[in-house]
């Protein structure tokens, strides 16, 4: 993928590396570990974009948490648009369609439809939230508007509950103890019925 770019990006591209390039050349988002965006918003950042997908609006995302997240490319570091463009020349064989780059500094957006000016206004000038949530939320937003400035309304899936697990996790403990109590009280009964019949007879006669 990297050799595909040429113009002031040839140089950088032929360099191997560059991680999103890689993967969205077959999937629709890129999403970096050291983001740290909670589950329940990458699971809706992914169905968003597979619905988003099935609507027609094939949106590809590339959120870059870190410098180490460009690879090779690291000086386009906190320069969203210079790698959205990048990112286009790298991904030209494979996706024409719209591309989205969300940096902690900003966005960049690639190939968007020539009808949807203002969605590329508004995502200049919007602030990005600190923290990890804030950039998973800003994510979501982004990406439901540019389909909606294309015609295409999809909602954002609502976040998945984690009620459940969260009580089965605490209670683990709970049950862990109430195992070990158990265990102890047959212990404790095994031991009272090995104990040789004299000793046993001892206490019999003591009471």
């Amino acid at each position: 993928m990297l050799a595909l770019a040429s113009g002031p990006f040839a140089t950088a591209a032929r360099a191997d590396g560059d991680p999103a390039s890689d993967v969205l050349a077959t999937q629709l988002l890129f999403l970096p570990q050291d983001a740290s965006i909670p589950l329940a918003q990458q699971n809706q950042l992914t169905a968003l974009l597979a619905a988003a997908a099935s609507s027609g609006y094939q949106l590809r995302v590339a959120i870059i948490a870190s410098r180490s997240d460009l690879g090779s490319v690291a000086e386009l570091w906190r320069q969203p648009q210079t790698y959205a463009r990048f990112l286009g020349q790298e991904l030209s064989l494979v996706h024409r369609g719209p591309l989205l780059v969300i940096m902690p500094n900003g966005f960049g957006v690639e190939s968007l439809n020539p009808a949807a000016p203002a969605s590329r206004s508004a995502l200049t000038r919007a602030t990005i939230p600190a923290g990890a949530a804030g950039l998973g939320a800003v994510a979501l937003t982004a990406i439901q508007r540019l389909a909606a400035a294309s015609g295409h309304s999809v909602p954002i899936p609502a976040a998945a509950t984690t009620t459940t697990e969260a009580g089965s996790g605490d209670s683990l403990p709970v049950v862990a103890f109430a195992i070990g109590l158990v265990l102890i009280v047959i212990a404790w009964g095994v031991s009272l019925r090995a104990r040789p019949p004299r000793l046993r007879n001892r206490n019999v006669s003591s009471t």
